[in-house]
C-alpha cells in the first residue's frame, strides 16, 4: 500500500520522484485533479507523490528535518 508523502506543483514533485528512485524508494505521482490534465502550463498542476508505506519514514528522514520542514 502506498501513503501520501508531498503535494506540490508539478515541477517540483517530478524532482522529487527522481530523487527517490535514486534512494530506491519506488515513489509516484499522480495529479490531484483530472480535469487539469490538460492544463497549458504542465509544471504548475497540483500533484502529489506517494510512497510505500514501508519506505515512508526512511523517505521522511531523507527530505524533511525534525520539525516537518523540508529540507
Amino acid at each position: 500500500m502506498n501513503k501520501l508523502f508531498f503535494t506540490g506543483d508539478a515541477c517540483k514533485t517530478e524532482l522529487l520522484v527522481v530523487m527517490l528512485e535514486k534512494h530506491d524508494i519506488a515513489a509516484t505521482e499522480e495529479f490531484v485533479s483530472e480535469e487539469l490534465r490538460e492544463h497549458e502550463d504542465e509544471f504548475n498542476r497540483e500533484t502529489r507523490v506517494y510512497v510505500p508505506e514501508a519506505d515512508y519514514e526512511r523517505a521522511r528522514r531523507l527530505f524533511y528535518q525534525d520539525d516537518g520542514s523540508e529540507i
